[in-house]
């Protein structure tokens, strides 16, 4: 019998009026499905590591997770900086993860755990439950931004242990089907045991030859933004991105929608 865990992460995207844009994420209670829990723990929690330096422990802030042997530790939180909105040119790139510790930016990562006695393997995958709307808007045709898309792109893997690679999609996961499963990434019989983390984007300091996709915000005068939250120079991130197509009229309200990221355990032989 397959197992499974998930959970939704509603996000919203706030357009204000004139000229701007930002997003946020908040994040909803834990659904485990009542048929895939895990029932015997050998562990509890995984202290958080760094995608870079998985070896070294760094806080993050709380973030979402689920429980079991086959888990989800640590979720990024998805947000996107302010940012012009024009008339073409709608691509937004969001914002890298910072940390409380003395870590430098970092891609957006999600952490998963294995401690199963039997490695059988796992699917992770992601799903956009329904385009970014508005429901105050009174044009109902104009409620939704038809056809935005949240583009995940330079994903890896890496790891303290010795556990096998899981695989990791290379191309650019683009969400353009609503309420659709999209493979992030699977682990095979014996491979994505232990602490994983799989991320989108790295930073330029990074040993494991990934691009780097961050870069240091300013303002118009050329000041570095900071980050209210971690008091920390705010990077973004070009490797998660929300594209709003130019024939889409935006009204200044709050869109929102929901992703929901699923931990499927393979089948045991």
């Amino acid at each position: 019998m397959k197992k499974y865990t998930h959970f939704k992460l509603s996000l919203t995207l706030l357009l204000f009026a004139g000229t701007f844009l930002a997003a946020s994420q908040s994040v909803y209670a834990s659904n485990l499905d009542s048929n895939g829990s895990v029932t015997v723990e050998r562990k509890e929690t995984s202290e958080s590591a760094d995608p870079e330096n998985p070896g070294e422990e760094v806080n993050p802030g709380e973030g979402p997770s689920t429980k079991g042997d086959l888990r989800i530790d640590f979720v990024s939180s998805l947000n996107f900086a302010s940012a012009e909105i024009t008339a073409t040119n709608r691509t937004y790139d969001s914002l890298a993860q910072l940390f409380y510790s003395d870590t430098a930016a970092r891609g957006y990562y999600i952490q998963i755990s294995d401690f199963r006695s039997e490695a059988s393997g796992w699917n992770l995958t992601l799903s956009q439950d329904s385009q970014f709307s508005s429901p105050i808007i009174q044009t109902l045709e104009d409620r939704s931004l038809k056809g935005a898309t949240l583009s995940f792109g330079n994903g890896w893997a890496n790891s303290a242990g010795n556990s096998q690679m899981p695989v990791v999609s290379r191309d650019t996961l683009a969400i353009n089907e609503m309420n659709t499963a999209y493979t992030v990434a699977v682990a095979g019989k014996a491979q994505g045991k232990g602490v994983w983390t799989i991320a989108f984007g790295a930073s330029g300091e990074n040993t494991s030859n990934q691009e780097n996709t961050l870069t240091a915000l300013t303002d118009e005068r050329g000041n570095s933004v900071i980050d209210p939250t971690f008091n920390k120079q705010s990077y973004s991130n070009s490797a998660v991105s929300l594209s709003v197509p130019e024939t889409i009229k935006i009204y200044p309200v709050q869109y929102t929608t929901t992703l929901t990221w699923s931990l499927e355990a393979a089948p045991t032989e």
